[in-house]
């Protein structure tokens, strides 16, 4: 019995032995098998796959040695040029900007009326808005600060188109007698001038003049009836200028503060500080362009009396109004008084004419315009050409009014957001660390000098009080 437990261990160990010969085995066989099938052809293996379906799924023939090799295609994105990207990014962001400004246009050419009469009024809210504010400084109510300041200016700007029309009506007949004459003084200079003019020539000007207005009648009475048509809309525009003005003098502020609500969160800081700035930029260059007009008609208009042109004071008039259309309106009004000064008093007075308006506007556009506009409103003399010929374009007379004033705002306004936006970015940078930190730190400087009283947040505001 002592001999049992040593016979079982030996036949244990052998049994394993065993195993572990029949796995060796085993994976010999496999390992045999996994060559065959590699060495295999690839008809033969073809034709197995045909017997198997399953092996196809399993198991993909490599490309024979004489197949050409094919290059792998490049991504679609790396394969265009980087500035080509760039262009058709930059070219559709443009395309979207431009049916922006497209739909934007025919929505203003739509209520064109109703856009050019909310412009008057902010240019005459503007030119009013400093006295309702004088006048609440004294002690009066808004309320009637801003009507004391609206009648006041509806009533002034009243009697002048009055005595502009009666100046017009009452001297009509000498004028018309005038002119008569002019134009016979006219005729014995080119007949007597070296350019070699028969009367044949000056008759038949005449009457082609005669006959060309005679075959027009249809065309003169339909250009009155749409003149009347015109008339009823600037009567229509005026009543609108009229009722915005008294709620922008008097609720300005208010209104201001409603439209920042419409402005995304994010952008209304930027915003609320570039409101205030455009104001004053637009009312600096109302009042400045007022001044500036006034004087360019006080002595244009004495030159004129004092060279005996009739109708001195209507051109005056037409001067101080064409004022507010810049570079066209001075060569309009200046041509204007150079030839009522032609017709009626002969080629010498017309050549005096013609010096003092030049005289008066180089003076103007040299020391009037940089003295009072200043740095307030500066806009290069392109930029007022271009933006003059576009106004013109689009809405005519008006369009060519606002379109300098338009342009000086938004250059105001986009000189601040840059900035504003500079600031902001530099604010939420990270600050500099180590060495860096001190390598970077500011040196001691003076601290700015505090702004001048009248420049705090007390005058930063849009059309209030």
């Amino acid at each position: 019995m002592s001999k049992l437990p040593g016979w079982l261990g030996r036949l244990g160990a052998e049994l394993t032995e065993l195993g572990e010969r029949l796995e060796e085995r085993r994976a010999a066989a496999e390992a045999e098998a996994d060559r065959d099938a590699d060495a295999e052809p690839p008809v033969a293996a073809a034709a197995d796959d045909d017997d198997h379906p399953a092996a196809t799924a399993d198991h993909v023939p490599p490309p024979p040695a004489y197949a050409p090799s094919v290059a792998a295609r490049p991504d679609p994105v790396a394969a265009i040029p980087w500035g080509m990207r760039v262009a058709a990014e930059a070219g559709w962001r443009l395309l979207v900007l431009a049916g922006t400004l497209w739909v934007l246009m025919r929505v203003i050419s739509a209520v064109q009326l109703v856009v050019l009469a909310f412009v008057a009024a902010l240019l005459v809210t503007a030119m009013l808005q400093p006295t309702v504010a004088r006048l609440r400084r004294y002690g009066l109510p808004r309320g009637l600060a801003t009507a004391v300041t609206a009648i006041l200016g509806f009533v002034i700007m009243g009697l002048v188109g009055w005595f502009v029309v009666w100046q017009v009506m009452d001297n009509l007949d000498t004028l018309s007698d005038k002119v008569r004459d002019g134009i016979d003084e006219l005729k014995r200079w080119l007949l007597d001038s070296p350019f070699h003019v028969t009367e044949q020539q000056i008759n038949d000007v005449a009457k082609n003049l005669s006959d060309t207005i005679g075959t027009n009648t249809e065309e003169i009475t339909s250009a009155g009836l749409q003149g009347v048509t015109v008339m009823v809309e600037v009567l229509t525009g005026i009543l609108l200028a009229m009722f915005s003005t008294l709620f922008l003098l008097y609720d300005g502020k208010r209104i201001w503060h409603w439209v920042l609500k419409l402005v995304p969160a994010q952008a209304r800081p930027g915003v609320a500080g570039a409101g205030p700035r455009a104001w004053r930029t637009l009312t600096a260059y109302v009042r400045g362009t007022v001044l500036v007009a006034m004087i360019d008609a006080i002595f244009i208009g004495l030159g004129i009396w004092f060279l005996d042109v009739p109708m001195a004071v209507p051109l005056a008039v037409f001067i101080f109004l064409f004022a507010f259309i810049p570079l066209v309106g001075a060569v309009v009004s200046g041509a204007l008084a150079v030839v009522v000064a032609l017709v009626t008093e002969g080629v010498f007075t017309a050549l005096m004419v013609l010096v003092v308006v030049l005289a008066v506007q180089q003076i103007e556009g040299h020391v009037l315009q940089p003295f009072i506009l200043g740095r307030a409103v500066r806009v290069h003399p392109l930029a007022v050409v271009l933006s003059v010929a576009a106004g013109g374009m689009v809405a005519g007379i008006g369009g060519a009014v606002v379109a300098v004033p338009l342009v000086a705002v938004t250059n105001t306004v986009v000189g601040y957001l840059r900035a504003f936006g500079q600031e902001a970015a530099l604010r939420h940078a990270p600050q500099p660390r180590g060495a860096t930190a001190i390598g970077s730190a500011p040196t001691s400087t003076p601290s700015p000098a505090p702004p001048p009283a009248g420049e705090g947040d007390g005058e930063e505001k849009p059309p209030a009080q």
